[in-house]
């Protein structure tokens, strides 16, 4: 009963939810229905409100645009005004001349460019053109008044370089009274003169840069180059450099032409060295930042000037050779090769090839003109007349004069050697510099062979070609040369010189020699020889046979033939003191003997006769005493 009257209370309270749950979607019901209702009458509302105020809407949109527009308009009316105004301003200063004041003429251009760019870009009407019109004129105004202020700051500003100046950029020189001996030092750190006053650089600099806007950096540059130009010129003139012609040079004295030449040589440093490089600096200063133009710009002004100075060692390899011109050809080249790097860096890029090419031009001329110099050389002397001979076998200054050349050449051995690229060949000869040195030395001895055939004392031919011979062998031994030419090279001509003394002795002394031999004094006596070393034959036992008259005959014959050879040879010269005491002995060595052995031989049938000493006139002593007075004519003090 309990459990259902428990299930009766709880399906009671079921159905008094579910109630109250149907009443409350009763009443959702409703307010949907009365929700719907309002939304629907506040949308017709609404579409109602936007109908009345759409006008409204349009009117206030349509004021906004006016406004935005008057506003634009405003703003263009402003700009306008703004640059018209900037141009009136701008005006009274194009006016003017620059030179009052270039920084405000600077700013007025700058304005101009700015309201040029805003009249072009904008479409105003006739006043825009106008306007436009007048600063186009006044940009032109400001262009040939900025180019004259260039012009005239440059030149006023531009002046040449006194030597002192230069001097005082040079380490260790401290006046002009040093000028003729100053000579740049290669290794020393120099300070380049001031080629302007650096105040104004900065100024024309700024006036060079507003060209670029102006469009007449042609003009600048035109200027530029002009003006640097002819001031570089008259400071090498100060420095008597000017262009010179290869008949002007060659109508000049010889004394003339070498203090030029070293002049030259001098200017030459001083201005790779202190004027180019300080012509390179200033360009890079006044038109900084423009590579084209300051390559253009220094090449145009340095072009005549460097012309001008190298036409003087174009003029020299151009003039007539001579043999001693080639040590100035090469002292020229020397120094012009040391300065080729710095050539090349102060004239580096395209614009100035045309530069480095002139001055490596010169290298190559003056090279040639020194290759040609010595071949010219080699040539005269082949050809030098045979006719001029010493008269006493004395070394020919010919010979003398190739020697002492040769030594001085070896003061240029690394420049010759690049000169004539010397190398050696496949089947082991040398060429270039070795073969000229041996060239000229060969063309001495065909030309000493040609002279020593003049004499008519055959003696005498051979003691010049002894002589001759002997003073090359000794010139190239104290020289460098020695290392040229080889040790092979000496001794072949020591022995020739050896074989020169050893026929000297069989033709000069031969028929002295001859006297003392016994054939035909007796019938006894063996057949004697005299070789080339002058040793006497075997003499027989004295014979009864042996007439005193013939051995007097002989003794006298003896006398008057080593009398008139030491007369005469007493004339004759060996400036070389151990060669003329070896040849004074070598003869000693093979007439003393021979001497003695006749003497002691036969002097016993004479000395006994009367008037013995007019025959035995000579005893071995005073005959070498004697030999000790041959070739002492030139002999040193």
């Amino acid at each position: 009963m309990e459990r259902a009257a428990a299930a009766e209370a709880e399906a009671a309270l079921l159905r008094e939810k579910a109630n109250l749950l149907r009443e409350s979607m009763r009443r959702s019901e409703a307010v949907r229905e009365g929700s719907a209702a309002a939304v629907d009458s506040i949308g017709r509302r609404m579409a109602a409100v936007d109908e009345a105020v759409r006008p409204a809407q349009a009117r206030t949109w349509s004021a906004y645009r006016a406004h935005d527009n008057v506003a634009r308009s405003l703003r263009a009316v402003e700009a306008v005004v703004r640059h018209l105004d900037a141009v009136r301003e701008a005006e009274s200063v194009i006016l003017e001349s620059a030179s009052k004041g270039v920084t405000a003429y600077l700013d007025a251009v700058d304005n101009l460019k700015s309201a040029e760019d805003f009249f072009t870009s904008k479409r105003i009407g006739k006043a825009g053109d106008d306007a436009l019109k007048r600063v186009d004129e006044l940009l032109r105004k400001a262009a040939a008044e900025l180019e004259n202020e260039f012009s005239r700051v440059l030149s006023e500003c531009s002046k040449p370089v006194e030597l002192e100046q230069l001097l005082k950029c040079l380490p260790s020189r401290s006046s002009a009274k040093d000028s003729a001996e100053s000579q740049p030092n290669p290794g020393a750190v120099l300070s380049l003169p001031t080629l302007i006053d650096p105040r104004y650089v900065p100024r024309l600099s700024k006036l060079a840069q507003k060209s670029v806007q102006l469009g007449c950096h042609k003009q600048f540059v035109k200027i530029y180059r002009d003006t640097r130009s002819s001031t570089l010129e008259l400071t090498l003139k100060q420095l008597g450099v000017e262009y010179v012609t290869a008949e002007e040079v060659q109508t000049a004295q010889a004394e003339s032409r070498d203090a030029k030449i070293t002049h030259w040589i001098r200017c030459l440093q001083i201005a790779v060295k202190l004027l180019f490089p300080s012509e390179r600096a200033l360009c890079d200063q006044i038109f900084e930042g423009k590579h084209a133009w300051k390559d253009h710009c220094f090449a145009a002004a340095t072009s005549k000037s460097l012309l001008n100075l190298l036409s003087f060692g174009q003029a020299i390899s151009k003039s007539k050779t001579s043999p001693d011109k080639v040590f100035l050809l090469l002292d020229m080249f020397d120094r012009t090769l040391e300065l080729q790097s710095e050539v090349e860096a102060v004239f580096a890029g395209d614009e100035c090839a045309e530069n480095r090419k002139s001055a490596s031009t010169l290298v190559k001329c003056l090279a040639q003109a020194a290759k040609k110099t010595l071949i010219d050389f080699k040539d005269s002397i082949v050809k030098e007349s045979p006719k001029n001979t010493s008269t006493d076998g004395d070394v020919h200054p010919l010979t003398s004069y190739v020697g002492n050349y040769i030594k001085y050449l070896m003061d240029y051995q690394s420049s010759l050697k690049l000169i004539f690229q010397e190398s050696s060949n496949g089947d082991g000869t040398k060429s270039g510099l070795v073969s000229e040195i041996s060239g000229l030395i060969h063309a001495v001895e065909t030309n000493l062979d040609v002279k020593a055939k003049q004499y008519k004392d055959h003696a005498l031919g051979i003691l010049f070609l002894m002589n001759n011979i002997n003073y090359i062998v000794r010139s190239i031994r104290s020289s460098e040369a020695k290392d040229l030419v080889g040790d092979d090279w000496i001794q072949r001509r020591r022995r020739t010189v050896q074989q020169h003394a050893t026929q000297y002795k069989r033709v000069a002394w031969g028929k002295v020699l001859d006297c003392l031999s016994a054939q035909g004094l007796t019938s006894s006596v063996g057949s004697a020889t005299e070789g080339i070393a002058g040793s006497v034959g075997s003499i027989g036992s004295h014979s009864s046979t042996t007439s005193t008259s013939v051995i007097k005959a002989r003794f006298k014959s003896f006398n008057k033939q080593f009398e008139e050879v030491c007369q005469t040879q007493m004339n004759w010269a060996i400036p070389d003191k151990e060669l003329r005491d070896n040849l004074i002995l070598a003869v000693a060595e093979v007439l003393l003997p021979a001497y003695r052995s006749f003497l002691k031989r036969f002097g016993p049938l004479v000395e006994n006769s009367h008037h013995a000493s007019k025959y035995m006139k000579y005893t071995p002593e005073a005959l070498e005493q004697t030999l000790g007075n041959l070739f002492a004519k030139k002999l040193p003090q």
